[in-house]
C-alpha cells in the first residue's frame, strides 16, 4: 500500500532575534491510508511544526512533504485541520460555520440542496444536528469543537490534522470527543495526524504513535506500533495489560530517555 502522507528528510528553520533556531532536523516518516499517527513529545519538540507542514501552511526550509505523491506546497481541501481553539466565527450560526467549507468546496459539483443534506449529514456525525441554528455563544467548548470537526469532515478530506483538539475540555467532554472521533475514523476510513500531550489518548485512538525528541533539532525518537484490536473501548482497555505497556513504553520514552527541561 502507497503511502498518503510522506515526509522527506524535514529540517525547519526560524530567524528569531537571537539568531537562528532549527525546530525540526531531518525528520523522515510515512502515513497509511485510514491509519491514525499520533505525534507526542514535550512542549517545543515541533510537533505543531511538523503538522503545519502536512498542512501546507509553512514550508520546510530542507527537504520535502507528498500528499499522494504530490508535493505539498500549500493548504489544500484533501488536508483539513482541527485547532485547539474552534476557530468558529461567532456571529454565525453552527450550520453556516460549516457552510462556509462547503460553500468553498462544493459549489460548482454540488446544488444548493446537495450542500444543505451534506452540512446537515455532517453536523449529524459529531452530533450535534440539534444544533444547526445555535450560535457558538449558545452552546458549550466541547459542542463548539464538535462543529468545527465537523467543518473538517465535511471537506471530504483525505487527511484530517489534529492539533491537541481536546487539550481544554474537562475530562468527561474529552472522552466522549475520543469516542467521536473513533467513531467517525471506523465509518469514514480517514487518515488521521492527531498531535496530543495525552499518553492515554495517545494509546486509545491511534495505530502509532511518534515519539519526538526534545528540540532544537527535534526529530523523530522513536514509532510505536499499537497493536491493539478495533473497534476499541477505553472500558475494557483499562484491564488489557497490552495496552499498559504500550503506556508504560512512551512515558518510559518521554520521562527517562527523554526527560523534560525545565
Amino acid at each position: 500500500m502507497k503511502p498518503i502522507i510522506q515526509v522527506q528528510n524535514v529540517s525547519q528553520r526560524f530567524n528569531t532575534a537571537s539568531g537562528e533556531f532549527l525546530a525540526l532536523q531531518n525528520v523522515s516518516f510515512d502515513i497509511a491510508p485510514g491509519e491514525t499517527l499520533s505525534l507526542i513529545g514535550h512542549s517545543g519538540c515541533g510537533k505543531s511544526t511538523l503538522l503545519n507542514l502536512i498542512a501546507g501552511i509553512d514550508r520546510p526550509s530542507a527537504g520535502g512533504l507528498l500528499c499522494e505523491n504530490r508535493e505539498i506546497a500549500g493548504p489544500g481541501p484533501e488536508r483539513a485541520v482541527v485547532f485547539q481553539n474552534h476557530s468558529l466565527l461567532p456571529w454565525l450560526s453552527c450550520y453556516d460555520n460549516v457552510a462556509l467549507a462547503v460553500d468553498k468546496v462544493f459549489k460548482r459539483s454540488m446544488n444548493r440542496r446537495e450542500r444543505a443534506e451534506w452540512i446537515a449529514h455532517n453536523l449529524e456525525q459529531v452530533q450535534m444536528g440539534h444544533a444547526l441554528h445555535k450560535h457558538p455563544g449558545e452552546i458549550s467548548g466541547g459542542m463548539k469543537q464538535r462543529v468545527g470537526i465537523a467543518r473538517a469532515l465535511a471537506m471530504k478530506p483525505k487527511v484530517l490534522l489534529m492539533d491537541e483538539p481536546f487539550g481544554a475540555l474537562d475530562a468527561l467532554t474529552r472522552a466522549h470527543l475520543q469516542d467521536a472521533v473513533m467513531r467517525i475514523q471506523n465509518s469514514l476510513n480517514t487518515t488521521i495526524v492527531l498531535i496530543t500531550h495525552d499518553v492515554d489518548e495517545a494509546v486509545l485512538l491511534s495505530d502509532r504513535v511518534l515519539m519526538m525528541t526534545n528540540g532544537p533539532a527535534a526529530t523523530v525518537g522513536e514509532v510505536v506500533d499499537v497493536n491493539l484490536p478495533r473497534p476499541r473501548n477505553r472500558v475494557q482497555l483499562a484491564d488489557d495489560s497490552r495496552y499498559h505497556q504500550l503506556r508504560q513504553h512512551i512515558l518510559h520514552f518521554l520521562y527517562e530517555k527523554q526527560p523534560k527541561v525545565a
